[in-house]
């Protein structure tokens, strides 16, 4: 099984774990994967790209979406950040009850510096969240997603896989959404409404 396949499996088992989708089952109102009461996500304790530690409760009463990643990401990380500013501009004045958290999962070149950088060019509100190594992999491993270095031609100019959905948390603090990747920014907003509201 691919690392892609082993990511979308571990969704799979959550969304099934949670009750969601089942035949018979009320029809969801959000267009992302409805996984309330999925045993995923956790404290998230990381640093902030300002230099402050963070966790998950430092946002409740705020619709939470954290998406992982690295800033040299070819193509799917600032894909993703594009399309998540473009929905915080749809959502107007009421963007301001919602927190990006980006989560690096290449702590060795994301600096705090870079991500400081890097989040602010897509929506001056995002936040980069970066750890050690152990960090990292803890976070990694509670919200069940794909990491791994692909080697480049040279140490410097490896890539990484990674899974690229992102984790939509209500104002509670309770996970509610994955949204998988490519998802609309007219979707995005919509969902983050109903969570809002």
């Amino acid at each position: 099984m691919s690392p892609v396949s082993r990511a979308a499996a571990a969704i799979l088992v959550a969304v099934l774990a949670a009750g969601c989708d089942r035949l018979g089952a009320t029809k969801s109102p959000f267009k992302a994967i409805d996984v309330t009461g999925a045993p995923l996500g956790g404290e998230l304790r990381l640093t902030d790209h300002n230099g402050k530690a963070r966790s998950l409760a430092d946002f409740r009463g705020k619709v939470v979406l954290v998406n992982f990643g690295y800033t040299q990401c070819p193509d799917v990380c600032p894909t993703t950040l594009a399309d998540l500013a473009s929905a915080m501009k749809k959502l107007g004045p009421d963007a301001s009850q919602v927190q990006v958290l980006f989560v690096t999962v290449d702590p060795k070149r994301d600096k705090p510096e870079l991500l400081r950088e890097y989040l602010p060019a897509f929506d001056k509100s995002f936040l980069g969240l970066y750890g050690d190594a152990d960090a990292t992999k803890k976070v990694e491993s509670e919200f069940k997603i794909y990491a791994a270095e692909r080697p480049g031609k040279t140490p410097d100019t490896y890539t990484v896989d990674h899974a690229a959905q992102t984790f939509v948390f209500d104002r509670q603090g309770k996970l509610r959404l994955v949204m998988g990747y490519g998802m609309a920014p007219d979707a995005i907003a919509s969902d983050v409404r109903i969570l809002l509201n």
